[in-house]
């Protein structure tokens, strides 16, 4: 039985960025990606779709994304990107292995997968969340007739032209699809507050400086001009503003057959709703070990709390700030490794 030093469940920008800072320490160590090829989260978003920030801050440690024709990176950028820093590290990936059950036994962990059983001293988590949408439950839901479908599974504008489309949710997904559908359809946009859009000439580089000094100072008072849920002013979104298209509703109170009903008692017909509100964690994978709390493990930076052999890395703030990004994830991937060594060191 073949016993790893490590395994990291998850094969996309997080997984990856600890696999690269693992490669510092003599670990041996394992990725199992569920996906079939590179790519992670990114091989599943809408063609269109288009980084907040420049190529030299949409990269990963140690190897720049190469420049594209595009101030932006693109989908397929990012994709080719990570199946390219795959290839330059040589990481040791087995896919498609999706993970299905984690739990210790004695002195090591328990890797149930759809390849077979793994085992392994130590454990990263890093699977994400893009693979469980969330969209709220309004009432009426399960009555409407029309077409309901999250961002996860929206790919292009065209399969809505001529039609009437609602969407719903105020962040940079939200704002994308929207400039783009709107051109073929009519649409109306659902947030649940007042958009918050970025000035002109501010991008993702500053929101990773700041995310960046939240990180090295804790401390520090929270409130900042701006923050990573801010819209950016992208190409397609400036477009969309000239074409006076970005004026957003607060939440209708429910559904009809055939379309929604606005606090003010108003019904309102459509054909389609793009629900771009965003994802949940799942961690079922990691149910087995009994360390949940209400949807999440608690960590000390991305080390289990409970169980100080399992790492968490790149969920978002509660695992290091900006640590969902392509960009801010290294900092906390950096720490992971170094922890993981010193955890087999003490171990030997």
């Amino acid at each position: 039985m073949k016993i790893y030093d490590t395994i990291i469940i998850g094969g996309g920008q997080a997984g990856l960025s600890v696999a690269y800072f693992l490669r510092r320490y003599k670990l041996d160590y394992l990725v199992l990606d569920s996906e079939a090829k590179a790519g992670g989260s990114w091989l599943h978003t809408w063609d269109n779709l288009q980084l907040f920030s420049p190529h030299s801050h949409s990269t990963l440690s140690g190897w720049r994304m190469p420049v594209g024709p595009n101030p932006y990176p693109g989908k397929m950028e990012v994709i080719d990107y990570l199946q390219q820093y795959e290839e330059r590290y040589a990481f040791p990936i087995r896919r498609p292995a999706r993970v299905n059950a984690v739990s210790k036994s004695g002195d090591h962990f328990v890797l149930e997968t759809s390849i077979g059983v793994y085992y392994s001293r130590t454990v990263v988590s890093a699977t994400g969340s893009a693979h469980h949408p969330f969209i709220p439950g309004y009432p009426g839901n399960e009555q409407f007739l029309g077409e309901q479908l999250h961002s996860k599974n929206y790919r292009r504008a065209d399969a809505f032209a001529g039609k009437r489309v609602l969407v719903v949710g105020g962040g940079n997904s939200g704002a994308q699809i929207l400039a783009e559908v709107s051109k073929v359809a009519h649409t109306q946009w659902v947030t649940l507050g007042e958009p918050r859009f970025l000035p002109d000439e501010v991008d993702g580089r500053f929101l990773f400086v700041e995310a960046t000094r939240k990180y090295l100072n804790p401390g520090e008072a929270k409130q900042r001009p701006y923050s990573l849920g801010d819209i950016v002013m992208l190409d397609s979104v400036k477009e969309a503003r000239a074409r006076d298209v970005l004026h957003a509703r607060r939440p209708f109170e429910s559904f009809t057959a055939h379309g929604v009903v606005w606090p003010d008692g108003y019904e309102e017909a459509f054909d389609a709703v793009i629900w771009c509100t965003g994802f949940k964690t799942d961690l079922s994978h990691l149910s087995p070990l009994g360390l949940m709390q209400n949807g999440r493990i608690p960590t000390q930076h991305t080390r289990s709390v409970k169980e100080p052999l399992l790492w968490l890395v790149g969920y978002g703030s509660w695992t290091g700030f900006a640590s969902a990004t392509l960009y801010g994830v290294g900092k906390t991937a950096r720490a992971t490794a170094q922890e993981i060594d010193l955890a087999m060191k003490e171990m030997t």
